[in-house]
């Protein structure tokens, strides 16, 4: 089953580009696109555009960076589009943008799918990404053969929204541990304390989490290359600041701020664990 069905890859970026990188070693029938033209080894010749992928795709895999690139990319796609077409939307958007993007996928017959993930560019590499999935499920069962290639595991969470809302959710928990441990890490700068002491004493303290795991080494060496770039992480603030109700988005705005200043200082392509650099 897996090897009959033909598979694309939009945008290759830090994750597109390991995923594609995981159905070609898997054999699938690989076409794939980037905005930006530019050789991939180990992947084909990228096609002219994503009408192009989508010719000779049953399965294709969206990885672009907002809903206005979701919305040109479909465009672009829709004369190529058919019934037999699943689309896995893994952009992180808002719920509506993927809601207007199924229907309009459906105007040509196709089946779009909500389907961000949580991993970064490591665990896309490995095989270890969690995608979220809304949407239908006998479509999500004709694309599963190409998700299982970079998963870990694959959570059908109900309809069309359901997983960008909770993508948009744990992000905002995300952004909060890295600001978190950014200010603990300056506020033991300022007391003359080596936050260095922090992963000994983080070991067996209720504080440790997968994101201080993952972010504290950044911090203390201040080395920042990107697995999710600080400029993402304030766009997905301002999603969850648009999705959330007034009363409950203090946090997201409060965040977001430090991540305007990350952006507005020339960080916001490094990883979101650069907002240590910031100083209130």
């Amino acid at each position: 089953m897996a090897a009959a069905a033909r598979a694309g890859v939009i945008g290759l970026g830090i994750i597109g580009s390991r995923v594609a990188a995981r159905l070609a070693a898997a054999g699938f029938p690989l076409g794939v696109w980037n905005r930006t033209p530019r050789e991939f080894p180990g992947l084909p010749v990228p096609a002219r555009d994503p009408a192009a992928v989508a010719e000779n795709a049953d399965i294709v895999q969206i990885f672009v960076a907002d809903d206005a690139a979701l919305r040109e990319t479909l465009e672009k796609m829709l004369p190529s589009l058919a019934a037999r077409h699943v689309l896995l939307c893994h952009a992180t958007v808002a719920p509506q943008t993927v809601r207007e993007m199924a229907g309009l996928a459906a105007s040509r017959g196709a089946t779009l799918l909500d389907a961000p993930f949580t991993g970064s560019r490591d665990a896309a590499a490995q095989g270890q990404i969690t995608y979220y999935i809304g949407g239908e499920h006998a479509a999500l069962e004709r694309a599963r053969p190409v998700l299982e290639s970079s998963a870990k595991a694959i959570i059908p969470l109900g309809e069309l929204g359901t997983a960008s809302a909770v993508k948009i959710a744990t992000n905002i928990m995300a952004a909060a541990a890295a600001v978190s441990l950014a200010e603990a890490v300056n506020l033991l700068r300022a007391n003359g304390v080596d936050p260095g002491v922090l992963p000994a004493v983080l070991e067996n303290n209720a504080a440790r989490s997968g994101v201080t795991d993952l972010k504290l080494p950044c911090m203390l060496t201040g080395e920042f290359a990107p697995r999710f770039s600080a400029k993402n992480m304030r766009k997905d603030l301002r999603l969850a600041r648009e999705a959330a109700t007034s009363g409950q988005r203090k946090l997201s705005e409060a965040m977001l701020q430090l991540y305007d200043a990350a952006c507005e200082a020339g960080w916001g392509e490094e990883d979101f664990a650069t907002v240590v650099k910031v100083k209130s």
